[in-house]
């Protein structure tokens, strides 16, 4: 029934949707009910140790026969100077004072680390169906001992060039992410924000581009967005946001309360909260120090000094400092189990298709 079968048939999923790994916000248990919907459930990895990630995997391969999508980033780590953690701490200080926070009590580093031998190693044990990255690719060696473990290689592009590149480079399908997408921009090529495509503009550009199958990612929400983005040439879609208000999502309850007053404004592309371009709603820090400020250390170092403030912020029962990652389509979010929203889109889209199709 659907127009091009092309990431079922190389997923082996029941429907072309792709939970968007959302690191920091979901666990197994997500994973596990989008699986159980149809969907090829990605499990976030970039902030778990090595023996987390084992145990993640094992949870869901007891709940559900289905394939599993282990996600991770692969950026370049950058070092953080000490005149940049000094610069971004005293943009901080007056939040600091404001809850009563010592700016010189030790805090533990941000974890988000890159795809390296030791993941590399875990892959090759638990031999997942597919592995996807953030970031482009890790290096040729470590690809090649991914994929000689039999798992299929994904990624995400933010332009055509980077689509062009992954596949040239290896991947099995191309995340096309539009500038809509919540979360990290997963560009590799360039850094130009302001030159990020929206989903309707990239996602047939990059199906005219490349051979492989084309994920659409960002402003996908319900079934409407769905069959748009196979009208495009895309073979799937890579869904998150949708997912957030799920109850298996780890979303706080702050959280939550934001995301229900979400409109089609509430979110901006930041680089305050972790350093790299994100999108997210928009939160008191955002607002007030950015959305993009040069005094935020690279990559993932602006995250480190804002733990403790969203810590306190968070008990008070506010986002001020949290990174609620979600993209524009965030109105459309729904409060249902994550298996049933699943089945819910994939029925919609294909009504929509038919309906479209007389």
């Amino acid at each position: 029934m659907w127009p091009d079968r092309r990431l079922i048939d190389l997923f082996k999923t029941e429907f072309p949707i792709v939970l968007a790994p959302m690191a920091g916000v979901m666990d197994a248990e997500l994973v596990i009910a989008a699986a159980q919907g149809g969907a090829l459930g990605s499990l976030p990895c970039a902030m778990l140790s090595a023996e987390k990630a084992r145990e993640q995997v094992g949870l869901i391969r007891q709940r559900v026969k289905a394939p599993v999508n282990m996600n991770f980033f692969c950026h370049t780590p950058v070092d953080l100077t000490p005149e940049a953690e000094a610069r971004w701490k005293q943009r901080l200080a007056g939040y600091y004072r404001e809850h009563g926070l010592d700016p010189a009590a030790p805090i533990s580093a941000a974890n988000r680390a890159p795809f390296d031998a030791a993941f590399c190693e875990v892959v090759e044990e638990l031999k997942p169906d597919v592995v996807s990255f953030h970031f482009g690719l890790p290096e040729q060696e470590l690809l090649k001992r991914v994929k000689a473990a039999g798992s299929l290689v994904i990624s995400s592009a933010t332009t055509v060039k980077e689509a062009v590149w992954l596949e040239r480079h290896g991947a099995d399908a191309v995340i096309a992410q539009g500038a809509e997408a919540g979360g990290h921009r997963g560009m590799f090529l360039t850094d130009k924000i302001a030159e990020q495509p929206g989903t309707f503009a990239l996602v047939p550009q990059v199906a005219d581009a490349v051979k492989v199958p084309v994920i659409a990612a960002g402003g996908i929400a319900d079934g409407r967005g769905i069959a748009a983005a196979f009208a495009l040439g895309a073979s799937g879609v890579q869904i998150g946001s949708a997912y957030l208000r799920c109850p298996e999502s780890k979303v706080s309850a702050a959280g939550r309360a934001a995301l229900a007053e979400g409109r089609d404004d509430s979110t901006v592309i930041t680089n305050v909260m972790t350093g790299r371009p994100a999108r997210g709603v928009q939160n008191r820090l955002m607002r007030e120090a950015g959305p993009i400020s040069p005094d935020a250390p690279p990559f993932p170092h602006a995250a480190t000094a804002l733990g403790p403030l969203k810590a306190a912020a968070e008990k008070q029962g506010r986002v001020d400092f949290t990174n609620l990652w979600a993209g524009q389509a965030i109105a459309l979010g729904r409060e249902l189990p994550a298996a049933e929203l699943t089945r819910d889109l994939a029925k919609s889209a294909l009504a929509r298709m038919k309906a479209l199709a007389g």
